[in-house]
């Protein structure tokens, strides 16, 4: 179920902020940063789970942690608006035809339910070859896409009419060894009326988190 909000654009702690960049320099920004996931590999392989799936997992807390990150806008009426909860669009690819096929997961925050979950909603997926992307029906849905081919330094998202969109859209890229310990590239797009570079790097630093507090306890998985 979709619940929200709505936001009193007059007592918005980021008023200004907003009405210029709704009105006067409509844009987005983004940020590429490498994150450290040494621990939760070792996580995943100790406990024999899919890092995709326990990163996925972490990005939907650190992206339901602050309402900044669940804004909405809703153009018809001009409403500010905050979604009680997002839930990440995932996708799965086809080797064989070599495209991809959204994935609507709901995001959970009890992790073995979110799990099961993810991962039979994937099995779904890879039984069709359909596009199948619903964002009319799905508004509280953020973009959650992995670029595993890559460990790449830097990435931009163009979108038309970004103004007009809030959801956050999130890639990452493959790991690779640094110093001895495995880093991952993270991209973040979040619209700048809602959003300032301060929100955009706070992701990182709550993903580092969220990993750290969810690896703990797990002997040989700090590095």
């Amino acid at each position: 179920m979709m619940n929200y909000r709505v936001i009193d654009k007059e007592t918005y702690y980021r008023k200004g902020v907003y009405r210029h960049f709704s009105e006067d320099c409509k844009c987005s920004v983004s940020m590429t940063a490498r994150v450290d996931v040494t621990a939760l590999k070792a996580y995943s392989e100790k406990t024999g789970t899919k890092f995709y799936l326990n990163f996925l997992y972490l990005l939907c807390r650190v992206m339901n942690a602050r309402d900044d990150y669940k804004m909405g806008y809703l153009w018809e009426s001009d409403t500010l608006i905050c979604y009680d909860v997002i839930h990440p669009t995932q996708y799965v690819f086809h080797e064989d035809t070599e495209t991809c096929t959204p994935v609507y997961t709901e995001y959970h925050e009890e992790y073995p339910v979110f799990y099961k979950n993810a991962r039979r909603d994937i099995e779904r997926a890879k039984q069709t070859r359909e596009y199948g992307l619903d964002m009319e029906h799905h508004p509280n849905w953020f973009d959650a896409s992995c670029i595993p081919w890559l460990s790449y330094d830097a990435m931009n998202i163009e979108l038309p009419d970004g103004y007009l969109f809030f959801a956050p859209i999130v890639n990452w890229g493959k790991y690779r060894e640094e110093n001895g310990r495995l880093m991952m590239p993270v991209s973040v797009r979040l619209n700048h009326a809602v959003a300032d570079g301060y929100l955009v790097a706070n992701v990182f630093r709550l993903l580092q988190r969220e990993m750290a507090l969810f690896c703990q306890g797990c002997q040989g998985c700090q590095g």
